[in-house]
């Protein structure tokens, strides 16, 4: 499970070498495709994380860095409302040089691309999990108001 809070940065380390799917290319060749979904409405919002440190023997450290206006290449989120969200890790494999832009990089874990070493290609689903997203403070707490106590009798009569 990760934890972080709305309109902040996430930082987390995900086991993803476990159930590596493409070996036959080095880690410098892999990205993540991360898809969270929320289980209040079921939006669903796509992101590859910044690899600060990189891929090791068991994890890889990622980054989910807050914008108000996210961006899918950039490691870019806005997850809104807080709660619950499920997350699902796909990895993205290059033969050739990685550029994380739209021509060349799948935007969602269906998508298929024209077949050459820029391209990327979704090799599966590694890992999933579910994401603890905690509001900040004030943010979208429930405000309750206040009445004053009724000066007559409050008897509610039911039935007969």
């Amino acid at each position: 499970m990760i934890q972080g809070f709305t309109n902040s940065t996430i930082v987390t380390d995900i086991c993803t070498e476990d159930n590596r799917i493409d070996t036959t290319v080095a880690s410098t060749q892999i990205r993540f495709l991360v898809k969270f979904i929320n289980d209040l409405d079921g939006s669903i919002s796509y992101c590859y994380p910044v690899l600060n440190t990189g891929i090791f023997p068991r994890y890889t450290d990622m980054t989910f860095n807050y914008a108000l206006a996210p961006d899918l290449f950039l490691g870019q989120i806005n997850l809104l409302p807080a709660g619950h969200w499920k997350y699902e890790v796909y990895e993205v494999s290059w033969i050739g040089t990685i550029v994380l832009s739209l021509p060349t990089a799948p935007g969602t874990e269906t998508a298929v691309l024209p077949v050459a070493n820029t391209n990327g290609v979704v090799q599966g689903i590694v890992t999933k999990g579910i994401l603890n997203l905690t509001e900040k403070a004030g943010t979208e707490q429930v405000q309750y108001t206040q009445h004053s106590e009724p000066s007559g009798t409050n008897t509610i009569y039911y039935g007969q």
